[in-house]
């Protein structure tokens, strides 16, 4: 069997170990730590001049926010972590624990956003003082949404699923807060109270299913899901390659999801006849090659005989 790829000792471009790169991230969710607080202020002083309890329901997701924000910054920190005796395929999966809790938030969130507003839409009040309150909600929306967009944007380049789930926490209220601003805009002008709570209704119900999905994808990531579909049909041209030039041949191909890390491992069939150079050259060719495709990559290759029977005999998953 051929050594795994040393994807935690190469150097990344710019200079940057993969560890490094991790630990960078941790100013990302300071970022969002930071954004959280100053919305936080400005849409409790919003709430309070205007009594609305869109704006209330507003202020009240921001908090969750920077609960989220704080957990982030936590479990990047433990992501960022090399290997050790206890952990020996490194501290990724951490991401996956502050996705969840991200999603389990926003989920949260939608729920105390629909009893506050059923209850005023029981009881409709009047909205005070709107344009001052649409000022500052304004404000900090457009806090909410520079720090989200810069997230999203590292998170999907880093591959990290804790600042995506972050950035799209923090999108969601960028929506409830448009929403809100919307309904509050509305009330102003018509005197129509009973809108307030329907618009915090909808942005409630908008939420729900942004938090649904974020929180699946990180138990899918917790149960070892394989990797995206177009990836592994990329390793599979890549296999497909050195088969016709190696006349190589593969089988019990299996990938999982760790955070930004891919864990791939393969039987390569070879001539009986080869040395043990010339299979070790070819599996650390192939090694190579996926992980040059795919960064984050472990490939772990097994070498075997291809005129042996005995190496048919292990493809299924679950072997007897």
């Amino acid at each position: 069997m051929s050594q795994p790829s040393r994807s935690d000792k190469t150097d990344l471009p710019g200079g940057q170990s993969r560890m490094e790169r991790r630990r960078a991230l941790m100013r990302f969710a300071w970022l969002s730590i930071v954004a959280s607080i100053l919305v936080i202020a400005l849409k409790t002083l919003a709430w309070w001049l205007t009594g609305s309890v869109g704006l209330l329901s507003d202020a009240a997701e921001s908090v969750i926010n920077l609960a989220g924000g704080i957990m982030a910054l936590v479990m990047l920190g433990i992501a960022a972590r090399p290997a050790d005796h206890d952990h020996q395929y490194g501290h990724d999966k951490a991401e996956y624990f502050s996705s969840g809790l991200e999603g389990a938030l926003i989920l949260l969130a939608s729920v105390g956003i629909t009893v506050v507003a059923v209850n005023r839409l029981l009881d409709p009040q009047p909205i005070e003082m709107p344009v001052i309150g649409l000022a500052l909600s304004a404000v900090a929306t457009l806090i909410n949404l520079a720090a989200a967009r810069i997230l999203l944007n590292v998170g999907r380049r880093e591959e990290s699923i804790t600042l995506e789930a972050d950035g799209h926490h923090l999108m969601t209220d960028v929506w409830t807060s448009v929403g809100v601003i919307g309904g509050v805009a509305v009330v102003a002008i018509s005197g129509w109270y009973i809108i307030d709570p329907l618009i915090a209704l909808l942005v409630a119900a908008n939420i729900s299913f942004t938090g649904w999905k974020v929180f699946i994808r990180s138990v899918n990531g917790l149960m070892d899901s394989a990797l995206d579909e177009h990836e592994i049909a990329e390793i599979q041209r890549i296999l497909d390659d050195f088969g016709r030039r190696h006349q190589v041949n593969f089988h019990a191909l299996r990938t999982r999801q760790s955070g930004a890390r891919r864990f791939i491992s393969m039987h390569v069939l070879m001539p009986g006849t080869w040395s043990v150079q010339q299979g070790h050259d070819v599996a650390d060719a192939i090694e190579n090659a996926i992980q040059e495709r795919l960064s984050g990559a472990s490939v772990i290759t097994h070498l075997e005989p291809m005129e042996d029977p005995r190496s048919y005999r292990d493809i299924l998953l679950d072997r007897d």
